[in-house]
This record gives structure tokens, C-alpha cells and sequence, in this order.
């Protein structure tokens, strides 16, 4: 055994941990299909989120583990739910009144608002592989209209059939006495009208493999189940599709735990087994409210990636995935200084402590050397004092700092520069309130001046930061945050900021000294 896999198979990374349970269910032979099939889920009602992508990360990340211990092959797929009739039109897309016509339409039959692709659903479909091919996924894409009407369902849709009572008896106990007496494991789709019916089934045919129901007219049909013709509860649906693709691993968000016997029982009354699976907890808007597909509160991922790189995405995912998470703007800064923390210090790990750093997972197992030597947070502190409208505009001080970068020999630091820019002009710029400092705080910063301006040190961060601690001592600041704190609040117009002293370093000495001028003399306050 590799010095690798038997790191990993003790390794507490929680992939490491999903990966040796996986492994455990082909412990006695390998599965019949020649593969571990890895699954991710999608519902196309709205347009794709943060939450989306986070599942195919993990699951990547996951599925990644698993060939680090194993050698059987593994493949991932990525199912769209696109037959799935839409309820309610969502708020962030055009054509509002339009879309309203089409309600409870299956997604791939209602036109797309934005005009771009044959249907609503076959937009959302395109924004999904779009925003997972940025990130380099390996995956297979099913849409489950093609699924449906291709035949590939059609055996595990006639067992449906020939099985309804077990299937019906798991639903039954699941849901209110009410809901009892009108549900049906089925949906039709109406033939004229293209709708999703939600209605209770007069006969369901064993042996025709053909259900019989009355629409909202009370005209009689009967349909076969197979051809498209009807889709299955979502409920069913996700145990059916278990059992029609032999899935062994899904994870989902923590809404769907109650659930899982659910799922489990409907994969194994049609002769499936049921997959290993992992509950995450939820991400969560500015408000501490469930991000939605529908609403469209939380971050979109190409809102994410205006700001910071695909990578500080992926480290957020990583992270405590069974604790709730607020996704916000403000997460992005750390998201991005912790990436590459972990980056850095990933070189100097040994194997046991490389398997746990999530920059192994992020990246497959071969992370690149960070070249991010100026941190996100002083790029921004950096933007608030330059003036910069673009990354160009920070170079001339990184130059300084750190002569032997370029933005050819250091790209992730030129893309940081502007994404640094656009944070600060969008979310800290309207917020900075700067302030006069009291009397205390002046005489530290004039003595802090004058030590400056007699400074023979160069550029050193941490001789200067010593300098500015000291001042702050020196002026009888018994918790020197305090005096940090006064620093930032009265320069960068914020309460929180960067080691002083390497933002003097940055920023440079002579502009540091009229930066605190124009403090001291409450230019700053606008």
C-alpha cells in the first residue's frame, strides 16, 4: 500500500470519511456495473445557485477520496429534474406575465424568457454546465426529459406500475389523511394541454402498464407510463432514479433528511439498493433566511466570481459542510486570505497533514504554489487609499513591496488586485465612515509621524508594524486594539483592517505620511 493510501485510510478529512464508508459497500466484490456511480441532483425552476455547485463540489471532492483508496472506477452524474412542472414562476428572470401562461408546464416545454434556448429548462440546464464547467468538473449531464422519453426509464417505470402498492404504502404514511386520498405516485402529462396533472388515479394496470385518471374537465384518459408520457412524484422520483442507475452515493441538503427512509424504501421496493448518503447543512442568505432558486437571495456563483477566484469558492464549500453557513458578500475577503494560507503552508505539510488541508481536496490532490504575496485583505485597504479603478493601478505599490512580481509571473495576485478593486468600490467604499481622532489618538499619530518620517528601516513589515505597536504603548493604550482600532477607523474610514505595519510597507512610507496629514487634519471625512 502507497504511503498516500494508507494516510487516507485514517485521514479525518470528513472526504476521506465519506470515501472508506463508500468503499466498505464493495468490500466483499466489486459492483457488477464495473463502477461507483457518484450522483448530484438539480431542479431547474429558477436559475442555477451557490448551493448547486456546492453539492457537485463536494461531491467531487468526495469522489476524488474515494480513488485515493480504491481502485475501482468511478463516474459522476449531474440529473436535471427538467420534467418537473414549474409552480411558480421565479422573481429574478424576465417575462414574468409570459411564464405565468405556462404554469405547471414540465421546464423543457415552457419557453425560455430569455430567448436564448428551446425551452426555460433548457436555459437553466446551460447556466448549470456552464458555471460547473468554469470550475473544471468532471461529470456527466442528464436531463430527465430525455431520461423519460428515451426509453431509459421506461423498465423501473413499468415496475412502478407493477409495484404501486408497495410504492403507495411507503408514500401513504408520510403524508396527512387529507393528502392521502388524492396522491398518486404519478403525474400525467396531459396530452392536450402539455400540463403536469396533479390528480388521484382511477386505475393503475399491472399488466398494460397504463394508469387511468379523470383531467379537470373530468375527461377519462389512460396512458402508458412509459415514453414520456408520465413522470413520477419527486419523491418516488428519487428513489426510482436510484434504483434505475444503480446510484451508490448522493448527497443533499439537510431539508431533505426527513426523507431518506422515503427515498430508501422506494430505491429498494423496486430492487435497487440504496445509496450511501451524506446530509449537509443549509447555506443561508444575509438574513439568516434558506438561499432559493425561486427568491434569488444569496450569492449567484458569477456573482462570487466578479469578486474572488473559483478556488476561495470551492475552500468555502469545503468547510464545516454539516454546520450552516451564511453566505454573504462578506464572507468573500476571508474565503480568499484562508485559501491561500492553506496553499502556502500545503509544501511544507507531511502526507498525513497535506491529506487534511483542504487545498488537497480543492484541487484533486495536486494544489499549484500560491503566488499571492500581498493578502486580499491589504488589497483592499490598499484600493481604499489609492484610488485605483482597476488592478493596474494597485501594481506600482505590489511592485515596491515585492519587486520580483509581475502580473505574468504572478496571476493569482493580478486577478486578486482586481478583484480587489471592484470589492471595494461595491461593498466597502459605501460603507467607510471615517472620524477626527480624540486627543489621545492624535498624539499617538503625530509621534507615529514623526517616527515615520525619520524612518531609515525601508520597507520591512514587521519593523514597522514593531513601530506602530510600540507607539501604541508608548501612549498608554492598555488594549492596543483599541489603538489599531483608531488607526483604521480614522485613515480607512472602517473598524477592522490589516497588520499596520504591512500596509505602511505596501502603500509606501511617504504616502503613509500624507495619508495620516489628511486624517489628522479631518480631510478624510468628505
Amino acid at each position: 500500500m502507497s504511503a498516500l493510501r494508507e494516510a487516507a485510510m485514517t485521514s479525518k478529512a470528513w472526504p476521506f470519511e465519506e470515501a472508506r464508508a463508500l468503499l466498505k459497500r464493495y468490500a466483499k466484490k466489486a459492483p457488477e456495473k464495473g463502477y461507483v456511480l457518484f450522483e448530484t441532483g438539480y431542479g431547474p425552476s429558477g436559475l442555477p445557485h451557490i448551493g448547486t455547485f456546492g453539492e457537485v463540489a463536494r461531491t467531487t471532492m468526495i469522489r476524488r477520496a474515494f480513488e485515493a483508496i480504491s481502485d475501482i472506477p468511478t463516474r459522476l452524474i449531474c440529473f436535471s429534474d427538467d420534467v418537473d412542472g414549474m409552480r411558480k414562476v421565479p422573481s429574478n428572470v424576465p417575462q414574468q406575465d409570459m411564464l405565468r401562461e405556462h404554469m405547471q408546464k414540465p421546464l423543457t416545454t415552457v419557453p425560455d424568457p430569455y430567448g436564448e434556448y428551446e425551452s426555460f429548462g433548457h436555459h437553466n440546464n446551460a447556466m448549470l454546465r456552464r458555471f460547473l464547467d468554469t470550475f473544471g468538473f468532471e461529470y456527466e449531464f442528464i436531463s430527465a426529459s430525455e431520461f423519460y422519453k428515451s426509453g431509459q426509464f421506461d423498465d423501473v417505470l413499468r415496475l412502478c406500475v407493477e409495484r404501486y402498492d408497495a410504492i403507495m404504502a411507503i408514500m401513504l404514511k408520510s403524508l396527512r389523511e387529507e393528502r392521502q386520498q388524492t396522491y398518486s405516485a404519478f403525474l400525467p402529462i396531459h396530452p392536450e394541454t402539455g400540463r403536469v396533472l396533479y390528480v388521484p388515479m382511477k386505475k393503475v394496470d399491472a399488466t398494460n402498464h397504463t394508469i387511468t385518471f379523470d383531467d379537470e374537465d373530468g375527461r377519462e384518459w389512460t396512458l402508458p407510463v412509459t415514453g414520456g408520457n408520465v413522470k413520477l412524484q419527486w419523491k418516488p422520483d428519487f428513489g426510482a432514479r436510484w434504483a434505475a442507475l444503480d446510484v451508490d452515493f448522493e448527497m443533499y441538503g439537510k431539508d431533505h433528511s426527513t426523507n431518506t427512509p422515503i427515498y430508501d424504501g422506494i430505491c429498494e421496493a423496486l430492487g435497487g439498493r440504496k445509496p450511501n448518503h451524506m446530509t449537509y447543512e443549509l447555506f443561508l442568505d444575509a438574513d439568516g433566511h434558506k438561499i432559493s432558486k425561486s427568491s434569488g437571495n444569496g450569492l449567484t456563483i458569477d456573482e462570487w466570481l466578479t469578486y474572488a477566484s473559483t478556488e476561495s469558492l470551492s475552500y468555502f464549500m469545503y468547510q464545516k459542510p454539516k454546520t450552516a453557513k451564511r453566505m454573504h458578500f462578506d464572507v468573500i475577503p476571508r474565503a480568499m486570505d484562508e485559501y491561500h494560507q492553506q496553499l502556502r503552508a500545503y509544501a511544507g505539510q507531511d502526507i498525513a497533514a497535506q491529506l487534511n488541508n483542504p487545498v488537497w481536496h480543492i484541487h484533486s490532490g495536486n494544489p499549484p504554489e500560491s503566488k499571492m504575496v500581498v493578502p486580499f485583505s491589504m488589497l483592499l485597504n490598499l484600493a481604499s487609499v489609492s484610488a485605483a479603478s482597476d488592478a493596474a493601478g494597485l501594481w506600482g505599490f505590489i511592485k515596491r513591496y515585492a519587486p520580483e512580481a509581475s502580473p505574468e509571473t504572478h496571476p493569482d495576485l493580478d486577478a486578486a488586485a482586481g478583484y480587489a478593486v471592484r470589492y471595494f468600490a461595491d461593498f466597502v467604499a459605501p460603507k467607510r465612515v471615517f472620524r477626527l481622532p480624540t486627543d489621545q489618538e492624535r498624539a499617538a499619530m503625530e509621534d507615529m509621524r514623526a517616527r515615520l518620517a525619520a524612518w531609515e528601516g525601508g520597507l520591512d513589515a514587521e519593523a514597522l508594524q514593531s513601530m506602530v505597536f510600540a507607539v501604541g504603548k508608548d501612549h498608554g493604550f492598555e488594549n492596543l486594539r483599541e489603538w489599531f482600532k483608531a488607526l483604521y477607523e480614522v485613515l480607512l474610514g472602517a473598524s477592522e483592517g490589516p497588520r499596520f505595519g504591512g500596509f505602511i510597507a505596501l502603500y509606501g512610507v511617504k504616502e503613509s505620511l500624507a495619508l495620516i496629514d489628511r486624517g489628522l487634519a479631518g480631510e478624510l471625512l468628505g
